[in-house]
């Protein structure tokens, strides 16, 4: 159930690599039960911030609270039990090529839990059936799947923990029309039924007007919006006209807000 109570909760967060500032001052909220479609430029910054919560990327300055829990503040142990409750989808998936689907849905388990041979392959069957793969892509490697069954696959292993927050890197990229509506659909179908949390970056405009609560805006090395998607039509600011008021996009049939 979607509440008001952020999941995540990003203050005033500076990252930067050698003297180029990638995020300078960055607010941003991530409310329990939503799906945040997270959209910028090539290169503003999107994935930096997506990797400076999960602790891949180190910030400048600023807090980052996950739960209610400030994770600067984690010792090692906690950041392990933190970690647990959210799982990842990156951009390509990043599946093990050496490993079938199973064995990879099975790597977060073997690294957090302490399961049996038996009920980890009953647990990545369900995985697997969850997200709309058959039962007999369990034993086939990446090299064997098209490019909706790897991403299908990723997103079993993002889940192989039960995770309360899953954080999803350009999920549809790659896919056609018809692969990419089907893959937003279940993303939808599991938010609900799972009571997920789901922080996604995209820049597919589809996704962002089919299952997306909220939407944020990344330009000038900050959030300079959030809202719904009727309220973000309405932003003036320059890259948010050209994005959702441009050549290609959905919104082009709806006037710019004047200025």
């Amino acid at each position: 159930m979607q509440t008001d109570v952020p999941a995540i909760s990003v203050r005033g967060v500076t990252v930067g690599f050698g003297e180029k500032i990638i995020l300078d001052k960055l607010d941003l909220d991530v409310r329990r039960g939503e799906v945040l479609g997270f959209v910028g430029g090539s290169g503003s910054g999107k994935s930096v911030l997506t990797r400076t919560i999960l602790g891949l990327v180190q910030q400048r300055a600023g807090t980052i609270e996950v739960f209610g829990q400030n994770l600067a503040g984690l010792d090692a142990e906690q950041h392990r039990i933190m970690e647990r409750r959210w799982g990842v989808l990156f951009q390509h998936g990043a599946l093990f090529s050496g490993l079938t689907v199973r064995q990879n849905i099975q790597v977060p388990m073997r690294e957090y839990l302490n399961l049996s041979q038996e009920l980890m392959d009953e647990l990545a069957m369900l995985k697997i059936r969850m997200v709309g793969l058959n039962p007999d892509a369990g034993d086939k490697f990446p090299s064997e799947l098209s490019g909706g069954m790897i991403k299908r696959a990723a997103l079993a292993r993002a889940l192989a923990l039960d995770p309360e927050i899953v954080f999803l890197d350009e999920p549809t990229s790659g896919l056609d029309p018809i692969g990419a509506a089907e893959f937003d659909e279940l993303i939808a179908t599991l938010q609900k039924t799972l009571g997920l949390t789901v922080y996604m970056v995209t820049h597919d405009l589809d996704s962002l007007y089919s299952i997306c609560d909220r939407i944020a805006a990344l330009a000038d090395r900050r959030i300079i919006a959030t809202g719904t998607l009727e309220e973000i039509l309405e932003v003036r600011h320059p890259w948010v006209q050209s994005y959702f008021h441009g050549a290609r996009a959905r919104g082009r049939a709806i006037p710019a807000a004047s200025s």
